[in-house]
C-alpha cells in the first residue's frame, strides 16, 4: 500500500509542475520549444497551463486539471477498490481528452471551428502541444495502469501494469500513429481538405503498375520491378548465406576467421558505400572497366547502373545478415538426428537433404525476410547505383524533396512498400505457424555433425571462395578511394580527402578547433547514437520480460504488434514520420527527439527478440524466489534478471549503436541543418560528385564502428556451449561402431 501511494504521489507531482510551470502549447519550435524560460510571461503561448486559465481565458485547461484533481483525490480513498475505479476513470478519460484535444489542433486534424472555440483566437497560427501537456499524457497513462493494479489486475503489480501500458502507450504515438498518418495523408490536399483524387490518380498511375516488359515493352512499373528486385536479393543472399554458414560450420575452411570478419564489415559499412565501390571498379571509369576496354578495344558500357547493379550491391550487403541469422541455426541442428539418420543407412545427402535442410527452415525462412525487406527498405545502393531504373524508396524520396513535391504520391507509394513488406512478413509467420524445430533439449549432445556431401561440398566453396575475393577487392576499392585524387581522371595518392573532412586547427584563444567539415555531423551522429542505444536496449529488454515472464489478456497480439515494426521498412518510417510530425499535434521535426524516436522504435524489435532468446534460457524460479521474499518485479528485474543478461544487454546495445550510424533510408527524411546525421550528409557529397570526401568519411566511419564492435565482444566474450563444433570425416559405419568409452566430451 505504501509502494502504491508513494508511485501515485510521484505521478501528481509531475501533473502539479506540468500545470504549474510548463508551457501547455508552443506556437513556435514544436516540441523543444524552449523558448518560454526567456519569453514568459510577455508571450501567452509560453505560459504555463494554470496561467492561461485564469489570464486568457483557456477554459478547457481547467477540463485536464480537474483529472488531475480527481487522482488526486482518488490517493486518500480509503478501500482500494473505489480508489482503483477512480485512477482507472480518471486516466482513461483525460487521455482520451487530451487526444481529441490534439487531433483538433490545426489543418490536420479535425476542419471544426471547434478549435478556434476552445483554444480562442491564436496569434501566428495554430499551436503545438507543449511540454506540459506531454507530461500530463504521461501522468493520465500512469493514473490508469495504477488503477487497474488497484482493481487487482496482474495480480496488483503497478510496475508490470505501468510497464505494458506505457510501452502500448508509445508504440501507438510512434508507431501506429505515424503509419495512420501517412495512410490519411494519401487522401488529403495541401491545405489538408479531403481531396481522393490524388490517391486515385496515383494508385492508377501506369508508371507504377505497368506491365509493358512481359510483352515486349521498355519496363515494367515501379512497383513490380521493387517487387522483383526484392525477391532476387532475398533469394540471392540466403543461399550465400547458407553456403557461408555451412562452409564456416560443416567443413575443414583454413580461412575460417577471415570469413567471420568478411561478414561483419558490410554490416558497420554506409549502405550506399557499396555502391559506391562497385562504382569505382565497374563504373565507366572504373579500374576493371578500363582494363577491359583497354584489352579488348571495346566502349565503356553503363551496364552496372540499373536493376543488375543494385542487386549485386545488395547481395553484397545483405548476405552477412543472413550469415549471422543462419550460422547459429545450422549450428543448432543436433547431430544426434543426423546420426540416426546415418545408423537407419542414408547417406550423406539424403541426410542433409531429408533431416538436416528441413530442421534450418525457421532460419531460412528468417533470413529470406529480413533479405527481402532490406531490400525493399534499401535507399542508397538504388540512389548510387539506380540510374534511370528507380525504386519506390527512392521514388518516394524524390516525390517529397523533387520538383514535383507531391506528398499524397509519396504516402501511396509508400503504401504500396508497406502492404509489400506486411505481406512477406505475414506469408513467413503462416508459413512456420504450428511446426516444431526444435532440436536443442535438456539433455546432453555431444554428437559430431557430419560432413558435407562431397558434391555439396564442393559446390559451396566454388561459390564461397570466388565471393569472399570479390568482396575483398570491393573493400580495397572503398580503402583507396579515399586516396586519390579524382578517380579516373587524376589517379595520384594524396590526403585531401581525409584533410578537408576531418581537419583540426587551434583558434586565437588557443582552444582546438574542429574545422573539418565532417566534424559536425559525425558528432551530432555519436550523441544521437548514444542516447538512442541505451533508451532501444531498456525498451527492448523490458518487452521481452514482459512477453516472456508475464501472462496477460492479449500478450500474442502485443507482441504481433511490436514486432510488425519490424516489417515496417525504413522508407516508410521516415515518410511516416515527417507527415505526423511535421505539424501539430506534436511537432519534432528538425529535432533531435524525432531522429531518436526513430532509432528506437525502429530497431526496438531486434532487442526484443534477443532479449526474449535470452530471457527463455533463464530458469523462472530465479525470479519467483525473488517474488517469493517480497521483492517487487522491478527489484526483481533489477537485482536478478539485468546481471544474468548482460550478452543480450550488450548485443542490443552494439546494433542499435551501429544503426543508428549506418542508417539511411529513414534518416534522409528526417535531419536538418542542426541535426545532420553522417549518412545523410554523405548522400550529399554522392550527390555533389565529391565521391573522394564520401569514401574518406565512410572509411572512417567503418574505423569507428570496428573499434566500438571490438570493445564490446571484449567485454561480452564468446558463447560456448557443452558441445564440440567437430565435423565428423569418417565413415558413417565408423561414427557408428566407434567403442562407448572412446567418444570424447565437451
Amino acid at each position: 500500500m505504501k509502494n502504491h501511494n508513494r508511485r501515485l504521489e510521484i505521478a501528481l507531482v509531475f501533473a502539479v509542475v506540468a500545470l504549474m510551470l510548463l508551457p501547455w502549447y508552443r506556437i513556435e519550435g514544436g516540441f523543444f520549444g524552449l523558448g518560454w524560460l526567456s519569453d514568459f510571461p510577455g508571450d501567452p503561448s509560453t505560459a504555463p497551463g494554470i496561467v492561461q486559465i485564469v489570464s486568457h481565458g483557456r477554459w478547457w485547461l481547467a477540463i485536464a486539471v480537474l483529472f488531475v484533481l480527481l487522482g488526486g483525490i482518488a490517493r486518500f480513498l480509503p478501500d482500494h477498490h473505489r480508489r482503483g475505479s477512480l485512477l482507472a476513470w480518471a486516466g482513461g478519460l483525460g487521455l482520451l481528452f487530451l487526444a481529441l484535444q490534439g487531433l483538433a489542433i490545426g489543418f490536420t486534424g479535425w476542419s471544426w471551428t471547434i478549435s478556434e472555440t476552445l483554444f480562442g483566437a491564436l496569434p501566428d497560427g495554430q499551436p503545438s502541444m507543449g511540454a506540459g501537456a506531454v507530461v500530463v499524457g504521461l501522468v493520465f497513462v500512469l493514473f490508469f495502469s495504477f488503477g487497474l493494479a488497484e482493481r487487482g489486475v496482474m495480480k496488483g503489480d503497478a510496475f508490470v501494469v505501468s510497464a505494458i501500458a506505457m510501452l502500448i502507450f508509445l508504440v501507438t504515438v510512434f508507431v501506429f500513429y505515424p503509419i495512420g498518418s501517412m495512410f490519411v495523408g494519401a487522401f488529403q490536399d495541401f491545405d489538408g481538405s479531403f481531396n481522393p483524387n490524388g490517391f486515385l490518380g496515383n494508385i492508377q498511375d501506369s508508371s507504377v503498375w505497368s506491365l509493358r516488359c512481359v510483352v515486349g515493352g521498355e519496363r515494367c512499373g515501379v512497383a513490380w520491378r521493387t517487387l522483383w528486385l526484392a525477391i532476387m536479393t532475398a533469394a540471392s543472399s540466403t543461399t550465400l548465406g547458407l553456403c557461408f554458414a555451412l562452409v564456416a560450420t560443416r567443413t575443414r575452411f583454413p580461412f575460417k576467421k577471415g570469413l567471420r570478419l568478411l561478414t561483419i564489415l558490410p554490416i558497420i559499412t554506409p549502405p550506399f558505400v557499396v555502391g559506391l565501390a562497385l562504382t569505382l571498379l565497374f563504373g565507366r571509369s572504373g579500374v576493371a572497366t578500363q582494363f577491359v576496354s583497354f584489352l579488348l578495344g571495346v566502349e565503356p558500357g553503363r551496364w552496372l547502373y540499373g536493376l543488375t547493379g543494385i542487386w549485386i550491391a545488395q547481395v553484397l550487403s545483405f548476405t552477412p545478415i543472413s550469415f549471422l541469422v543462419l550460422i547459429g541455426v545450422v549450428e543448432g541442428v543436433s547431430p544426434s538426428m543426423e546420426e540416426a539418420s546415418q545408423t537407419l543407412r542414408a547417406d550423406r545427402w539424403r541426410t542433409f537433404w531429408r533431416v538436416s535442410l528441413p530442421l534450418m527452415k525457421p532460419g531460412l525462412a528468417n533470413a529470406f525476410l529480413i533479405g527481402f525487406i532490406e531490400s525493399m527498405a534499401d535507399f542508397g545502393n538504388p540512389l548510387v547505383l539506380g540510374g534511370s531504373h528507380g525504386v519506390l524508396s527512392t521514388e518516394i524520396f524524390f516525390a517529397v524533396v523533387g520538383s514535383q513535391n507531391d506528398p499524397s504520391r509519396a504516402a501511396v507509394l509508400a503504401m504500396i512498400l508497406l502492404c509489400f513488406t506486411l505481406s512477406a512478413f505475414l506469408a513467413q509467420r503462416f508459413w512456420l505457424s504450428g511446426k516444431n524445430f526444435a532440436t536443442v533439449t535438456g539433455k546432453g549432445d555431444s554428437g559430431q555433425h557430419i560432413a558435407l556431401p562431397r558434391g555439396l561440398s564442393i559446390a559451396v566453396h566454388a561459390i564461397v571462395i570466388p565471393w569472399m575475393i570479390f568482396t575483398i577487392v570491393v573493400y580495397a576499392m572503398i580503402l583507396c578511394g579515399g586516396f586519390v585524387r579524382t578517380w579516373g581522371l587524376d589517379n595520384s595518392l594524396t590526403f585531401e580527402h581525409y584533410i578537408r573532412a576531418f581537419s583540426v586547427g587551434f583558434r586565437d584563444d588557443g582552444g582546438l578547433a574542429w574545422t573539418g567539415v565532417a566534424w559536425n555531423s559525425f558528432w551530432t551522429t555519436m550523441e544521437i547514437a548514444l542516447i538512442s542505444a541505451p533508451l532501444t536496449a531498456a525498451v527492448g529488454l523490458l518487452t521481452a520480460y514482459l512477453i516472456v515472464r508475464q501472462k496477460f489478456a492479449g500478450r500474442n497480439l502485443f507482441e504481433f504488434a511490436l514486432m510488425m515494426s519490424f516489417a515496417i521498412p525504413g522508407t516508410v518510417i521516415g515518410i511516416s514520420y515527417i507527415m505526423a510530425f511535421n505539424l501539430p499535434p506534436l511537432e519534432m521535426t528538425g529535432t533531435a527527439l524525432i531522429l531518436v524516436a526513430c532509432f528506437v522504435f525502429r530497431n526496438m524489435p531486434v532487442g526484443v527478440r534477443g532479449g526474449v532468446a535470452a530471457m527463455s534460457q533463464l530458469d523462472k524460479s530465479l525470479d519467483e524466489a525473488s517474488l517469493t521474499l517480497r521483492a517487487d518485479s522491478f527489484r526483481t528485474i533489477r537485482k536478478v534478471i539485468l546481471p544474468l543478461l548482460r550478452p543480450a544487454i550488450t548485443a542490443a546495445l552494439v546494433y542499435s549503436f551501429v544503426r543508428a550510424i549506418t542508417s539511411i533510408s529513414a534518416v534522409v527524411f528526417l535531419v536538418s541543418a542542426e541535426y545532420n546525421m553522417a549518412t545523410s550528409y554523405i548522400v550529399g557529397l554522392v550527390e555533389n560528385g565529391e565521391y573522394g570526401v564520401a569514401i574518406a568519411y565512410s572509411s572512417t566511419l567503418i574505423i569507428v564502428m570496428v573499434a566500438v564492435i571490438a570493445s564490446f565482444q571484449r567485454l561480452v566474450g564468446e558463447r560456448r556451449l557443452r558441445r564440440e563444433n567437430r565435423v565428423a570425416l569418417a565413415a558413417p559405419t565408423a561414427t557408428a561402431s566407434a567403442p562407448l568409452g572412446q567418444e570424447k566430451t565437451a
